[in-house]
């Protein structure tokens, strides 16, 4: 799908506020209602936007460990990747996962009440036999970054940038 910049301007405003009203939607996009929510849908009917979601606080909650963890599997078989990504989209403490190229498979983000919870967890997956031959634990002592908001205007820039190559 091509996207114009009504579009980018209706996928930033959602990005930055997702109960944003179907009146504030249209001033931002500058449209119509009509026509600006029939974009909406539209974008949502494509797979450009995927969901609307509330940004938890979590330390708010409870203490909480932050911890990337990478991992590298002894064999590389589709059916090894296959086993360990079903068990990573089963555990909800695993927020994150990226199948990644270089010298490590995957690097997981995992949210655990503490060091101890993250070790059982670990200790959990191993006891599975996923195929873990080597992990790595970095434990996170501050959050220097961490947005949700994508950049969509330089991103579809860089698109037409390529198209046009």
């Amino acid at each position: 799908m091509k996207l114009d910049a009504i579009d980018l301007r209706i996928l930033d405003a959602v990005q930055h506020d997702g109960r944003i009203t179907k009146l504030a939607l249209a001033e931002k996009a500058g449209l119509s209602p009509t026509p600006c929510w029939m974009r909406l849908r539209k974008l949502e009917k494509a797979g450009i936007i995927t969901g609307y979601h509330a940004r938890i606080a979590p330390r708010r909650i409870a203490p909480v460990a932050s911890v990337m963890m990478e991992v590298t599997l002894a064999n590389h078989r589709q059916a090894d990747f296959e086993r360990f990504e079903r068990a990573v989209a089963a555990t909800p403490e695993i927020v994150a996962c990226w199948s990644v190229g270089g010298g490590v498979d995957y690097i997981l983000k995992i949210m655990a009440a503490d060091i101890d919870a993250y070790q059982r967890l670990v200790d959990g997956l191993l006891d599975r036999e996923l195929g873990i031959d080597r992990y790595f634990t970095y434990i996170v002592t501050k959050t220097v970054k961490e947005e949700t908001v994508l950049p969509v205007s330089s991103l579809a820039a860089s698109g037409e940038e390529q198209s046009a190559s």
